[in-house]
């Protein structure tokens, strides 16, 4: 388990106190601080950019950037919230390149969209079934996170993945406290639907009675008359 940096509640440096050790070279506290605050503002980028390659990358250099210009935090947001401002921003500037070259792409007529999946949870210790299962339903509801709109998406990312409150969210965001709820809201209940949808689908396909299993129990009882005509 990689070791944190704590509040100073418990007893260790607190934001004020790590930045100023990062500002003045150790490396030590920034590796902790990037190893504390990697998953959440990666989630960040991710929620942004849609892909786990362009997130990684803006994750980066949102980190370099961070650590060039900590000497400036002041303490008047938690350096979560600094650095998520960061990210965002990064993300955004990076999601805006990728829009234009990908119109440019679509112009010669190839445009690919990799919309890759990250497995944020380790599910070894699960059967394999359960773990398949576990995958399946990850892998829909990030699918259906990623098909959300840019703007609802990220909110949605940081109040219900990250478990940001309203007055965080908007300070990340640089928007009104009124539209964190606002599109928060319309977040889930876009999500709801769409699940819904999904669900509705694949219901009809419960517990399949074409193909293989058709032909083994008709076979089957065929086999079972044919020996009891003998």
């Amino acid at each position: 388990m990689p070791a944190t940096l704590t509040t100073p509640a418990a007893g260790r440096p607190g934001d004020a106190d790590i930045a100023r050790r990062i500002a003045t070279g150790d490396h030590h506290a920034f590796e902790l601080m990037m190893r504390q605050y990697n998953r959440p503002l990666y989630r960040t980028a991710r929620s942004i950019l849609r892909d786990d390659a362009e997130a990684e990358d803006v994750l980066q250099e949102a980190y370099l950037l961070a650590y060039r210009g900590i000497g400036k935090y002041r303490g008047e947001s938690s350096l979560a919230t600094w650095l998520t401002r960061i990210v965002v921003n990064e993300a955004i500037a990076r999601s805006r390149k990728t829009s234009r070259r990908a119109q440019i792409i679509r112009l010669d007529g190839n445009a690919d969209i990799d919309n890759g999946e990250s497995d944020m949870h380790d599910a070894t210790q699960e059967q394999p079934e359960q773990a398949a299962i576990r995958a399946e339903a990850r892998s829909l509801l990030e699918r259906k996170i990623d098909a959300l709109p840019e703007n609802f998406r990220t909110v949605f990312v940081l109040r219900a993945v990250e478990e940001m409150t309203v007055e965080e969210t908007a300070s990340c965001l640089g928007i009104p406290e009124a539209t964190v709820r606002t599109r928060f809201f319309r977040a889930r209940s876009m999500l709801r639907e769409s699940l819904s949808r999904e669900f509705d689908l694949a219901i009809d396909g419960v517990f399949g009675f074409d193909g293989a299993r058709c032909d083994r129990i008709v076979a089957g009882v065929l086999a079972r008359l044919d020996d009891g005509l003998r």
